[in-house]
């Protein structure tokens, strides 16, 4: 009985720890990263999480033709800047912030509507550490009213 107990407090913490880190993941994007989106309006949806140097992420999203847009990428500051690349259906790389000086927003608009990869990268830093860093990385999106 106290084994099964024991076994049952460890997976209580271990919950409760994931919940903690992504609570406090979005308690970021909303704090710190919905700021970015400015002026445009943020769409409600708070994508974050945890990722440590070397990890990438993908998210799909469908943005409309004629519509303004804002995409803002943020990291906290344990992180070396955040590599993203959007890419189209057919793999066409229309941005790609490792060309344009490590940007964190991207502002565009579509000629077609279009479902489009958002896909992110944790680069590992230059200098040596026991331990690769870890923190939350949240990617915001943005529109302009009409």
């Amino acid at each position: 009985m106290r084994k099964v107990y024991l076994l049952f407090l460890i997976v209580l913490i271990a919950a409760f720890s994931a919940t903690n880190s992504y609570s406090q993941c979005k308690g970021f994007a909303k704090k710190i990263c919905k700021l970015e989106l400015m002026p445009y309006i943020h769409d409600g949806a708070y994508h974050a999480a945890i990722l440590t140097e070397g990890e990438e992420a993908e998210l799909y999203k469908t943005f409309y033709s004629g519509q303004d847009y804002r995409i803002a990428i943020c990291g906290t500051d344990a992180l070396p800047d955040i590599e993203f690349q959007v890419v189209d259906a057919y793999k066409n790389v229309l941005y790609d912030n490792t060309k344009n000086d490590m940007s964190r927003i991207w502002d565009f608009q579509l000629d077609a509507s279009q479902n489009l990869k958002i896909a992110i990268k944790v680069p590992v830093s230059s200098e040596q550490t026991e331990y690769p860093a870890s923190g939350c990385v949240a990617i915001m999106f943005g529109f302009k009213e009409e």
